[in-house]
């Protein structure tokens, strides 16, 4: 049987990592569940990473990388502003959609964790509203969007729209099925372009 390449092993150790920080916590989980998760040696895990911390640093930062980049793609290729924060949200409720144990290992263990992980990785956090702030204000300079909102707080309201939906699936507090997903995603946009778009002038009430 031919041996598993390093690439695999070290994808295997991430994966079950998934799986036991969603799991039983990050907090609850010992590098020993994680080596027992992937069925390989416990010492194996410290060959590729210093420690459980250095394993949850590692999958957030994979997979805010992958965010960021869809984010940019979606601001390239997409030309209003409700197209575009209805892509951003469609691939983030999509992403919990097809891997939810992630999903629930980002939002609980890193950005909601704001005393530990979410803390040190604020500059990769900002970086996201930052990019979602540039698609507003490119938006209210053209007249598509109101600017009686400052882009940073509207990218923060949209971004947080997105996080508590997760976070209501996550704790099974909403419906999860493909409707309900496509209904998360225009929910999330019309409440915030419901609020920002244009509106033409009517007659005085």
């Amino acid at each position: 049987m031919a041996r598993a390449a390093p690439a695999d092993k070290r994808r295997a150790i991430l994966d079950a990592a998934v799986a036991v920080f969603a799991r039983q916590g990050f907090h609850g989980t010992r590098v020993a569940d994680i080596a027992d998760e992937a069925g390989v040696a416990y010492g194996l895990v410290y060959h590729y990473f210093r420690s459980k911390d250095a394993v949850l640093n590692t999958l957030f930062v994979e997979r805010w990388q992958v965010l960021l980049e869809a984010i940019r793609q979606v601001d390239a290729e997409r030309d209003s502003a409700r197209d575009k924060l209805y892509g951003i949200a469609s691939f983030i409720v999509d992403s919990y959609r097809h891997d939810p144990d992630l999903m629930k290992v980002i939002i609980v263990e890193v950005t909601r964790a704001a005393n530990s992980f979410g803390q040190t990785h604020l500059p990769e956090i900002r970086q996201a509203y930052d990019l979602i702030a540039d698609i507003v204000r490119k938006e209210q300079d053209g007249g598509a969007l109101r600017g009686v909102v400052e882009p940073e707080f509207a990218a923060m309201a949209f971004y947080g729209a997105v996080e508590q939906v997760l976070t209501g699936w996550i704790f099974g507090l909403l419906d999860q099925d493909e409707e309900a997903f496509d209904r998360a995603k225009t929910s999330i946009v019309e409440t915030v372009c419901g609020g920002l778009e244009a509106r033409s002038a009517g007659p005085a009430a």
